[in-house]
């Protein structure tokens, strides 16, 4: 990862014209497009695609209108079925997150990945362990200690839905403190990041995107980070804190990594040229000073692919989650 500091001011400069120019392909949207969020309002997967919305108003980067559209009923399910629905329909993307492999391995869904046609990975998503910043965990010894001195379940962790990704980490993370907790699903990290100020819950493992506002504010205490090494970004967010004085919770005893998909895909069927615009066009949005915050802001794993090696990639993260889920008892009888 890398966090891009001069990038800005040399955009300015330079950049403005590459920009305003709409993307040019053998095919571009003739109405317009939507992007579908298989995820509540709040969240991770929504923030981006409002800003991936509003990057391409702004910079003029679509002659089309985008619109975002929340279809988070079934734990995204009703989205994925909606542009598995979609062939031959090139105006409407995806954004994808983990429940891509969750929802139907969890559910039994009649979808899978495969059902639509890849266009781009974004970035990858990381996790942290959060903590209300009024209790007197300052580390992570500190929160194991005080869950293993109590009661089995007495312990509430916050997630977005059930037998998705913060219910998987929370069941990795109960082998490796040998200890229950009691986890309680919302619709979205937005709510999640509220229900930890409020005291409702002990802790979350939200993408940093979800509780930065509330870290900044100093009602949050972030404890590590569910990634191999720490992040690099050093801007200061919380006092003299930032993204990278966070450390890894492997490198705190506890044995668990995990990181998410922010991608985009299309309905099946799509033609290389439809692909090669949306491709095209992302590339553009990744260019912006606006894309270039929510990076810094999210303290996002900045990795792009496209084509086959993100079919690749993809495909042994459904092998991995499909693995993940077994362990922890939540695939559907008939998978």
């Amino acid at each position: 990862m890398k966090q891009i500091h001069a990038a800005s001011a040399a955009f300015a400069l330079f950049g403005t014209a590459l920009m305003m120019a709409p993307a040019q392909a053998a095919w571009e949207p003739t109405r317009p497009v939507e992007i579908i969020v298989p995820a509540g309002t709040g969240g991770g997967a929504d923030q981006m695609a409002r800003v991936v919305q509003g990057i391409i108003t702004k910079h003029n980067l679509m002659k089309q209108p985008i619109v975002v559209i929340n279809k988070a009923g079934g734990a995204g399910g009703e989205g994925f079925l909606d542009v598995k629905n979609a062939k031959g329909n090139p105006h409407k993307l995806i954004i994808t997150l983990s429940n891509l492999f969750t929802t139907p391995l969890a559910t039994g869904l009649p979808f899978s990945w495969k059902d639509m046609t890849p266009v781009a990975m974004m970035a990858l998503d990381e996790f942290v362990l959060w903590t209300n910043a009024d209790k007197p965990y300052k580390s992570v010894k500190d929160y194991v200690d005080a869950i293993k001195a109590a009661p089995d379940g007495q312990f509430k962790m916050g997630g977005t839905g059930s037998k998705q990704e913060d219910q998987i980490i929370t069941v990795a993370l109960e082998k490796a403190i040998g200890k229950k907790m009691t986890y309680i699903p919302y619709k979205g990290g937005g709510e999640v990041a509220v229900q930890l100020v409020g005291g409702h819950v002990d802790s979350t493992v939200n993408n940093p995107i979800e509780a930065v506002a509330q870290w900044r504010g100093g009602k949050l205490t972030p404890l590590c980070v569910f990634d191999s090494k720490q992040l690099d970004y050093k801007e200061k967010i919380a006092g003299d804190l930032s993204w990278n004085s966070i450390p890894t919770c492997k490198s705190q005893g506890l044995d668990v990594e995990y990181v998410m998909l922010r991608g985009f895909f299309m309905g099946p069927g799509a033609s290389a040229d439809e692909v090669a615009y949306y491709v095209d066009l992302m590339k553009k949005v990744r260019e912006t000073p606006e894309w270039i915050k929510l990076m810094d802001d999210g303290a996002f794993n900045q990795t792009f692919m496209e084509g086959k090696n993100y079919a690749d990639w993809v495909e042994k993260e459904e092998v991995r989650h499909q693995t993940l889920m077994k362990e922890a008892g939540f695939l559907a009888v008939n998978n």
